[in-house]
């Protein structure tokens, strides 16, 4: 399979991990941690089991060290509570602006 190996530095790859840590606030999205420091950008949809999913935005979310290393083995059993986790904090964006467009 192409581009199984992950290069780090591929500006491809370091773009995707700055714009996921951005759209979490550069803070862990694990309820109630919180952490800002020793951030990492795990893949919700694995890398080698999704390809097409490696540089999407949705399929990224911004862990601390800690609650990715709790979670290292059991990436597919926390699939669904990822996207869940995302749907919250779209949520919440939507009710801090009120949903309303800025026409």
């Amino acid at each position: 399979m192409p581009h199984e190996k992950r290069n780090w530095k591929d500006p491809a790859y370091k773009n995707w991990r700055r714009a996921v840590r951005e759209r979490d606030n550069f803070q862990c999205q694990w309820p109630g941690c919180g952490n800002s420091g020793r951030l990492e950008v795990h893949h919700i949809k694995t890398w080698g089991s999704y390809p097409g999913l490696r540089y999407d935005i949705s399929n990224g979310i911004t862990l601390c060290k800690k609650c990715h290393n709790d979670i290292k083995g059991k990436e597919r059993d926390f699939e669904q509570f990822f996207i869940m986790v995302l749907e919250w904090q779209m949520l919440d964006k939507i009710k801090k602006y009120g949903g309303k467009d800025d026409k």
